[in-house]
């Protein structure tokens, strides 16, 4: 059977346990765009070797730290001006509050969420962290992350491009960390894209961060937006760049495929949604590359097809809260934790709960961390459901 029907000698190598080549995932995209059944499959049947009927997400709690940002990007409305009546500024005592509501929820995850070094550009955002005894957002984040582990809840910090330094004050309470790379390709920081106004977007500056991340052996989420912009190869190159990263340093623990929404009120809010065949694709593709990746797609931002991505080869929801809205996109509540488990089960798989940190990257956390972590754990490192009555 020749290549150009069914791409089997490439779809093939990866069946054989061999890597595919970049132009090798070039041509399978190709065919693809004609028949996407093939590679669909082959990213299912990989899933089911590596991953089983398994799908996982964490139960979390989303603490919007502070919402100002340094940067401006084209389609976020996470970002807010001060003055502005969304303006999210947590001081200790909310901190704390959420962080209880959370326990009684059974949340295992404390997602600490800010603006890219607001205190760069904002005055109140200086004021702010000086009135509560601190110099940096970082350091803030650090005390934050100490105080949701005191009381059993494991933060994951998005917080943008941190310095190894910062990153190194956070592994000692954090149990993973997070930074999307969007996209590797400089062209979208050029005049008129998306991440023109966005130093931090800068893909050399997010690739650095994860490498950074990597020497410090911190277990990292990180991953893909897609139709912002890209073509579909800069899509693949993105992969294969943070492929690269993890071959170097084996933390990313997990892939984010991300759907852009646009948004009213921004730049991009007349761009189109990316066409639901491409992003299959890009899925389909990321589980080709990396076999044994950790795969997930926000489940809020394909509310009416979320389920039919287990048959392109993902294995995990990512957060879900039954308590906070995704401040970075409100307008798409989370599914309930039991519609996303009665959807898992009807397609044969199983939903469990996780930490914030995978299985496998277990060994990677500090240890404090760690055992806190295994006090409630079963014995394949995912949450007890026990814990969750």
């Amino acid at each position: 059977m020749s290549r150009i029907i069914l791409n089997s000698e490439l779809l093939n190598k990866v069946f054989d346990g061999k890597e595919i080549s970049r132009e090798d995932a070039y041509e399978i995209y190709l065919e693809a765009q004609r028949n996407p059944h093939d590679l669909h499959h082959t990213a299912q049947i990989l899933r089911n070797k590596n991953k089983g009927k398994l799908a996982t997400y964490s139960r979390k709690v989303f603490f919007n730290l502070i919402n100002l940002c340094r940067d401006t990007c084209s389609y976020c409305t996470y970002k807010v001006e001060p003055g502005d009546s969304k303006i999210s500024m947590m001081g200790k005592s909310e901190i704390a509050k959420l962080i209880e509501i959370g326990k009684k929820f059974k949340c295992t995850e404390a997602l600490f969420v800010t603006g890219e070094r607001p205190e760069q550009r904002y005055g109140i955002a200086t004021d702010w962290l000086k009135a509560n005894g601190y110099s940096s957002t970082a350091e803030y984040l650090i005390y934050a992350s100490e105080t949701a582990l005191k009381e059993g809840l494991f933060p994951h910090t998005n917080a943008g491009n941190l310095t190894k330094a910062e990153m190194a004050g956070l592994k000692k309470s954090n149990a993973s960390i997070g930074l999307m790379l969007e996209n590797s390709s400089p062209r979208l920081s050029q005049k008129g894209m998306p991440h023109e106004f966005a130093p931090s977007k800068n893909p050399r500056a997010r690739i650095r961060t994860l490498e950074n991340a990597g020497s410090l052996s911190i277990p990292t989420t990180t991953g893909l937006l897609i139709g912002i912009g890209e073509s579909p190869y800069e899509s693949i190159d993105s992969l294969f760049e943070i492929k690269s990263i993890h071959q170097r340093y084996h933390n990313i623990q997990e892939i984010i495929v991300q759907n852009f929404q646009p948004k009213p009120g921004t730049p991009m809010s007349g761009a189109p949604q990316p066409d639901e065949k491409y992003f299959k694709n890009v899925v389909s593709l990321a589980r080709l590359i990396m076999p044994e990746m950790n795969i997930q797609i926000p489940p809020n931002l394909s509310p009416h097809s979320y389920a039919g991505f287990l048959n392109s080869g993902i294995n995990d929801w990512g957060g879900i809260s039954p308590i906070t809205p995704d401040y970075v996109n409100p307008e798409f509540p989370w599914p309930s934790i039991d519609t996303v488990e009665r959807n898992c089960n009807m397609a044969g798989f199983e939903l469990r709960a996780r930490f914030p940190t995978y299985p496998e990257f277990f060994p990677m956390v500090d240890t404090d961390v760690r055992s806190k972590m295994l006090e409630i754990a079963d014995s394949e490192r995912l949450v007890s459901e026990d814990y969750q009555k």
